[in-house]
C-alpha cells in the first residue's frame, strides 16, 4: 500500500484514524545504525511499525525489526515518545493516520540482514553518512535524538 507523509503541511488532509507505532534505533558493535529503505514511500528509515493486539510495546518492536530486517534484537531503552499532530500519513485506501510513536533503543542479538515486503534494502550505516540518504524529517528527528540526547527520553 502506498503512502504519503505530510509533515507540518497546512494542505495536509485531516486525520481520520490514530495508531500506536514503534520504531527501533539499533547500533552494532561498530556503532553503525540499522537502516531500511521502505517499499511504501521509498524513503530510508529505522525499522518500525504498528502495535498489534495482544502484544506489548517491546514485543512489537522486536517483531517489527525481525519482520523488516531479519535482525533479532532486545530492547534496552527508550529514545522518545512522538505525537506531532501536524504529521499525518495518507494511504491509498483513504486512511489518513496520525501516529503516536515510541522509538526504542535496542541491541542486535542475532539474525542476518534480509529484505521483506516492507523493506527493499536493509543495511548497517555509519552515522556520518546519514546526510547522504533521503530520510523523512520525523525519522531523522528520532535518529538525532538517539545519537545526541541519550540522557532522558524525548517527548512531544
Amino acid at each position: 500500500m502506498a503512502r504519503v507523509d505530510y509533515y507540518n503541511d497546512p494542505n495536509a488532509p485531516k486525520a481520520n484514524s490514530i495508531a500506536v507505532a514503534v520504531s527501533a534505533f539499533i547500533q552494532d558493535d561498530e556503532e553503525r545504525i540499522l537502516m531500511i529503505r521502505r517499499t511504501d514511500n521509498d524513503l530510508y528509515a529505522i525499522p518500525g511499525g504498528q502495535l498489534e493486539l495482544g502484544e506489548t510495546l517491546a514485543q512489537a518492536v522486536v517483531r517489527e525489526v525481525r519482520e523488516e530486517t531479519g535482525i533479532e534484537c532486545e530492547v534496552t531503552g527508550v529514545v522518545g515518545l512522538y505525537s506531532n499532530p501536524h504529521h499525518v500519513i495518507a494511504y491509498d485506501d483513504g486512511e489518513v493516520r496520525r501516529e503516536f510513536s515510541i522509538c526504542f533503543r535496542a541491541s542486535p542479538v542475532g539474525g542476518s540482514p534480509r529484505t521483506s515486503n516492507e523493506s527493499k534494502e536493509v543495511f548497517w550505516l555509519a552515522p556520518e553518512t546519514l546526510p547522504n540518504l533521503e530520510i523523512h524529517p520525523s525519522i531523522d528527528l528520532r535518529i538525532q535524538h538517539a545519537l545526541y540526547s541519550q540522557d532522558l527520553p524525548f517527548y512531544s
